[in-house]
Formats: C-alpha cells, structure tokens, sequence
C-alpha cells in the first residue's frame, strides 16, 4: 500500500521537475554550466588555497586565465573562420560542379515529379486569396535581443562559478548541514568531495587528450595539404568533448572541406581516414589508458542524454549531458543503495559476466559438495 502511495507522488514530483527545467531553461542553463566549470576547478583552487592563497583570489586568476585563453583561441581562429565564411558562395559553386551528375539526375526526378503533380492538379481552382502578410521584427531589434540575452546568460554563469570556487568545501558544507541532519551531513559532503575530485580529474584528463587530438589533427591536416589545419584542429578538440555525434560532425566537416579543396578522391579518402584512425586510437586505447573504465557509462545511456539534453535545453543540455551521467555514477558509487543505479550506469562488462558465472560454479559446488 505504501508504495503505490508513494510512486505516483514520485513522478508527478519528476514530472514537474522536468517540465520546470524545460520551461526556465534560461535561468538554469547557466548555473548548470557554472556547476560543471566548478567542479573541473575546484582542484587548481584548493591546490593554491593549500599555499595560503585565499579561494576568491585563486578562483579569479584561473577564471582570468581561462577566459582570456579563450578569448585568446578564438582570435587566433577568427580569421581563418571568416575566410571560410566569406568563401561560401564560392564552396557551394566548387560542390555543385562536383556533385552535377548527381544534381542532373535528381533535377530530373524532380521535373518528373512535378510534370505528374501539375496534371493530377490541372483540374482543381486555384486558390483565390493571397496568404496575409505577417509582421516581423526588425532587424536590429532581433540583435538586441540576442545580444542582451547572451550578456545576461554569459554574466550569469561568471559570476556563480566565481561564487562556487570562492566558496569551495566550506560553503558546501554550510548548505549540506542546513537542510541534513548532523548524522547523514557528512556522508552527503563526503559524497560530494569525491563527485567534486574525480569528475574534476575526469574532466582535466579528457581535455589533454582532446588537446592532443587536435594537434595531432592540426598536424595530419598540414601534412596532407589541407587549407587552414589549425582551425580543423581546434575543430575536432573542442567538438570530442561531444561523444560519437563531435567525432562525426568533425568528419563530416573535413570530409567536406577536402572534397572542395582536392579533386582527387585519393586524397579526400586520406583525409578522412586519417582522422579515423586518430579518433579511433584517441577513443580506444588513449582514452581507456588514461581514464580507464571506472567512469564509463552505458554508450546507450549517453545516446540518450545527448537527445533528451539536446531537446530539453539544445547545445547547453548536449554539453551537459555527458558530466550529469558522470556525476551521477560517482554518487551511486559512494552511496549506500547505489548498487542499482551502478549497475545500470554502468557499461556492458564482459568480466562481470565471467565473474557471475564464476559465482554459479561455486555455489553448485558447494551445494553438490553438501548432497
């Protein structure tokens, strides 16, 4: 009776969170992003708080030299960004002359189509009434708006990951025992240090590799004659930090840049396979070698958060989806009921099996043995 009791509460409770994140995403997205950024770190500030530097003053030199690496980073990547841009026009030439054969034989399955349709519809009137004109926005009010919420949003996440760093443990701690009971606060807290630790680690890591993936495709991309490698370096590291989809946008982009830029199929086919071989050694030996399995999820479950994060909150919620199940493994795996979720977090491990079936052996054994 219990249960069915409580159930219903729990998912109406769900349900409205839910339906609350998806509707004021405006206001969370950015506190979620400052949380992430925090937790990465939260390392480098208690590493110089354990050198007498004050928390406030750590956490605005790293935010300092992080905003300004990027800052940085994108400067150096405007230019080559923008002759890309500029040469659109011309890109969508060169593809259309490449691609004509193609093109020709679907103008005429195209005409074909049309040539059916415009008899089956020789004999129904034609409409009378022109569709009403709609009223849109100007311009320069529609940049405006745009503008003012991507202040708003970029103001928004500086100043709470400035507040979360310069808080640090002792915050978290004050908030844990507000609202726990002296008996189970440190359990909660304790739990948060190792989310705080390890997926800060995780992250860190992650970004090396991506770091060296790009140089590495910066460098492969110089060596096979493509236009501007360094910004398909930085391409392909920024977008790894996306599982599978940032793999095959990166593809897809340097496919299509090579297609453009080479008119041998050798060529483009090199292009590709070389980034296929340095994603594949990035993701299968680099990748376990230096995080190792013990925060791999279910590739079925980041699938599906990348969906849900990307239809709840679009390319914020892809971003996050990957650290929410991270997170949230780190907590199964140091509460006192998360074996379940572990479980079901984690990946398809082929020595669990072993050791199931190493389990059934023994307790036939046994039981023969006591027969």
């Amino acid at each position: 009776m219990r249960v069915s009791q409580v159930t219903p509460i729990r998912v109406l409770v769900w349900g409205a969170i839910g339906l609350l994140l998806y509707v004021a995403h405006v206001a969370f997205i950015p506190i979620a992003l400052a949380l992430l950024v925090a937790l990465v770190l939260s390392g480098p500030v208690e590493a110089l708080h354990r050198i007498r530097v004050p928390r406030a003053i750590g956490a605005a030199l790293i935010l300092i030299f992080l905003l300004a690496s990027a800052a940085a980073t994108v400067d150096l990547m405007w230019a080559p960004a923008q002759q890309w841009f500029a040469a659109a026009p011309q890109t969508m030439k060169v593809i259309k002359r490449k691609l004509s054969p193609a093109t020709k034989f679907i103008t005429h399955v195209e005409d074909l189509r049309n040539s059916a349709g415009s008899l089956a519809a020789s004999g129904r009137p034609s409409p009378s009434a022109a569709p009403a004109a709609v009223e849109t926005e100007s311009a320069p009010a529609l940049f405006l708006d745009a503008t003012r919420e991507v202040v708003v949003t970029a103001l928004t996440f500086v100043i709470v990951t400035l507040f979360l760093l310069a808080g640090g443990p002792p915050m978290l701690a004050r908030m844990t025992a507000a609202f726990i009971d002296d008996l189970n606060a440190g359990h909660v807290l304790a739990i948060i240090e190792n989310v705080r630790g390890e997926v800060g680690r995780f992250y860190v890591t992650t970004a090396l590799i991506n770091l060296g993936l790009g140089l590495a495709t910066a460098g492969a991309m110089m060596a096979l004659g493509m236009p501007t490698p360094w910004l398909w370096g930085v391409v392909a590291a920024t977008l790894n930090f996306i599982p599978y989809a940032g793999a095959v946008t990166t593809l897809t982009v340097i496919t299509l840049v090579a297609f453009v830029t080479f008119d041998s199929i050798g060529k483009v086919a090199a292009v590709s396979a070389t980034y296929v071989a340095l994603a594949g050694i990035e993701g299968q030996v680099i990748q376990p070698l230096l995080v190792g399995r013990r925060l791999e999820v279910n590739p079925l479950l980041v699938f599906l958060a990348l969906w849900f994060g990307g239809l709840f909150w679009g390319l914020a919620g892809v971003v996050l989806a990957t650290p929410a199940l991270v997170a949230l493994k780190v907590v199964a795996e140091h509460a006192i009921s998360g074996k379940a979720l572990l479980e079901f977090l984690g990946p398809n491990d082929q020595s669990l099996d072993r050791k199931m079936r190493l389990t059934k052996l023994v307790r036939y054994r046994r039981t023969a043995k006591a027969v």
